[in-house]
């Protein structure tokens, strides 16, 4: 058995519609986080403020966990639809760009 892994925890402040807050999260993912913003053309703050406004009884640090695992899954759908049907993932590609 291999040494276990070390979970990096890192706890950053973030200012959510003029509020100051702390979250705590493994630097996965804040990178991913980061990534996605990035994807998104918003501010890391921009999209926590939007994972703030949707997020039901959770914590906000499990609140971020939940969002990025859920658009990694939803990548992953969209990859497995255009490798098994090409037109189905063009469809998918212009339901996802609507507003």
């Amino acid at each position: 058995m291999g040494a276990p892994m070390k979970s990096s925890v890192a706890k950053r402040s973030i200012v959510i519609d003029g509020h100051k807050t702390s979250v705590s999260l493994e630097d996965a993912f804040w990178n991913d986080l980061k990534e996605i913003a990035h994807t998104q053309r918003t501010t890391l703050s921009g999209l926590v403020a939007q994972i703030d406004g949707v997020r039901k009884q959770c914590n906000l640090s499990s609140a971020i966990r939940l969002f990025v695992l859920e658009h990694f899954r939803s990548q992953d759908k969209r990859v497995q639809i255009s490798d098994a049907h090409p037109a189905a993932a063009i469809a998918q590609q212009g339901r996802a760009m609507q507003p």
